[in-house]
């Protein structure tokens, strides 16, 4: 799935975006979204791209890197 552009989307479609990307499939062993959120919740870690600040794989290198601050 591609992230919607922020100069081409709605602050809705963006979150519904994250929302739909970052769902509970429930199978752990397979899917691993857990892992990579480390029990965080996505609307939370992606706000500034729901918001329109930041874009959306910026934020989710940061995830990975685990250099993503979570003080908000």
């Amino acid at each position: 799935m591609i992230p919607p552009r922020i100069e081409q989307s709605t602050r809705e479609e963006r979150r519904a975006f994250v929302l739909d990307a970052w769902k509970c499939l429930r199978d752990c062993e397979s899917c691993g979204k857990c892992r990579v959120l480390r029990g965080k919740d996505a609307e939370i870690l992606y706000a500034d791209y729901i918001e329109g600040r930041r874009a959306y794989m910026e934020i989710t290198m940061e995830i990975r890197n685990n250099t993503y601050i979570t003080n908000r």
